[in-house]
């Protein structure tokens, strides 16, 4: 792992998706460094310098984009987990999922998420919901601390 600060966790199982989103952040320069957990418990792990990341020591990263069904611990309780804990309750966080169920966008605003999106099936608009995401997030938000 490299010493620069991670701007963008992406927690996503989806291996289109991830290199879909990569191309598009990179594509538009809006992220320099952009770290991907394939799973819920990569993710906590990563956020909470455990297991393979117990040395990172890192910042938080600016915005975590987080799919709903992901494997070993889905997106809600990432989600939760990182809520309850003073170390990442600030960061802003994304539901980026293909889910459009009533019960899932209540769950994640009722945990605290910052934005539900859910993804485009078009390529294109696909592209240009990331482009938008990450110029608000990155760009636009002021985010505390």
């Amino acid at each position: 792992m490299t010493h620069c600060e991670v701007e963008i966790l992406l927690v996503e199982d989806n291996p289109a998706d991830v290199e879909l989103t990569l191309l598009t952040l990179r594509q538009s320069r809006l992220a320099n460094t952009i770290h991907v957990a394939r799973d819920g418990a990569e993710a906590l792990d990563f956020l909470f310098s455990r297991g393979a990341y117990a040395d990172r020591g890192l910042p938080a990263p600016k915005v975590i984009l987080l799919d709903l069904k992901l494997p070993k611990i889905d997106g809600l309780e990432v989600l939760r987990a990182v809520r309850h804990d003073e170390r990442t309750a600030l960061i802003p966080v994304v539901l980026l999922t293909s889910s459009k169920e009533q019960r899932d966008i209540v769950s994640g605003y009722q945990l605290g998420v910052n934005s539900y999106i859910q993804k485009p099936v078009d390529f294109d608009q696909f592209q240009q919901t990331i482009r938008q995401l990450g110029l608000y997030w990155l760009i636009v938000n002021q985010v505390a601390g």
